[in-house]
């Protein structure tokens, strides 16, 4: 049984995609501290000017951030405002006019105030538009012991799996000892390889939120998408 133990992104890149699917559970790791001007509030998109963040703005406590999961939206204006920038970007990809209602809904329609499920509604419907089927769960779900490493395997034990499946970044951090001493194996995912697709506004650029590739690929978005490990 394999699992991927990450903090809930905003509508993430084709890698967190294809870490979804790579696992039989996929936990989001929402109980840590919330960290500032990463992938949990926002997200790139491209545009005629270039690649452009798109980013959900939100309350801040201070020096010492509060766990992702109490992150609350500063401005409700925010999703109306992302959804201009979307259609002013994506009016005239191949497929935006398939898949446009359904993500108007989402932007228009009534959203949480709070940031981690604001990332799980994304994360559903993305998943669930590209046949992703792979089971999502909290780490809240959870209890779990302190420290890093102790953490993420108190996870991975109650989960039953054998095997923890993490991106390439993680090396730096993670002691694969504790984990084998745990019965544990670790596979660390390589995200290169990608091929190019049919992408508006030149030069090609990989590291763009997935809604870029289902604009543009549409039904064929998964042939874009590759095994990591």
């Amino acid at each position: 049984m394999r699992i991927a133990i990450v903090q809930s992104n905003y509508i993430p890149w084709k890698g967190y995609f294809d870490l979804i699917r790579a696992v039989d559970e996929f936990v989001l790791l929402d109980d840590v501290q919330y960290t500032r001007r990463d992938w949990r509030n926002r997200n790139r998109i491209k545009t005629a000017q270039g690649p452009a963040w798109l980013t959900i703005p939100v309350q801040s406590s201070g020096r010492f951030e509060a766990p992702i999961k109490e992150i609350v939206v500063s401005d409700h204006g925010w999703s109306a405002r992302h959804w201009r920038s979307i259609c002013g970007s994506y009016a005239n990809a191949a497929h935006f006019h398939r898949y446009a209602e359904r993500f108007e809904a989402i932007f228009l329609g009534a959203l949480p105030a709070n940031l981690s499920l604001i990332n799980r509604r994304w994360l559903d419907f993305l998943c669930d538009l590209l046949g992703i089927r792979t089971k999502l769960s909290w780490s809240m779900d959870y209890d779990t012991l302190p420290g890093r490493n102790e953490r993420l395997i108190s996870i991975c034990q109650q989960a039953r799996a054998d095997t923890y499946v993490s991106g390439p970044s993680a090396r730096a951090y993670l002691d694969e000892r504790l984990f084998r001493a745990a019965g544990l194996d670790v596979q660390y995912v390589d995200y290169g390889g990608y091929p190019e697709y049919d992408q508006l506004f030149p030069p090609f650029d990989h590291h763009v939120s997935v809604i870029d590739l289902i604009f543009n690929a549409g039904p064929r978005a998964m042939d874009y998408m590759r095994r990591i490990c």
